[in-house]
């Protein structure tokens, strides 16, 4: 995938889980920590690795590049992050829209997010009662800043 336009939500019910259609553990980290310039992560997903990069053009819209990359190489950049995210990822079918959930775990517990994939920014979405706020463009959510400002250790203002 060349862009990635995406929207993204924060949860206020558990009203999602009547439209799982499968889930999948993720660990992933970062070789790169400035959000202004290209991002590096790594992900695994329980079967293999991924590397990205990312990077931010404008509103909701990222440049997206991703490689599969042998486990062995990814299992040893891996062992050197010292800051790993690890959520669980739900896939729904929502008024015949892919959605993902993200509750994650750990330092991060218990934030969830929600995310769907648009074909462009002026798509028109129709957004599940589930949803609130939305976190669109707020990098305080960014999974890269997570790694480094814990959800668990924010003051609560959600």
């Amino acid at each position: 995938m060349t862009l990635e336009i995406e929207r993204r939500f924060l949860i206020k019910n558990d009203q999602w889980k009547k439209f799982i259609t499968h889930k999948t553990l993720i660990e992933q980290g970062y070789l790169s920590y400035n959000l202004e310039d290209w991002i590096i992560r790594i992900r695994f997903n329980g079967k293999n690795f991924k590397i990205a990069l990312k990077k931010h053009i404008k509103n909701f819209t990222n440049y997206e590049y991703e490689y599969l990359i042998p486990n062995n190489e990814g299992e040893k950049i891996m062992s050197t992050l010292k800051n790993i995210i690890k959520k669980e990822r739900f896939f729904l079918e929502v008024d015949q829209k892919d959605w993902i959930i993200d509750c994650f775990k750990d330092k991060n517990f218990p934030l969830e997010i929600a995310e769907i994939e648009l074909t462009e920014e002026k798509e028109k979405v129709i957004l599940p009662s589930f949803l609130a706020k939305e976190i669109t463009g707020l990098k305080m959510y960014t999974n890269l800043n997570l790694t480094k400002h814990p959800f668990s250790k924010w003051e609560r203002t959600i």
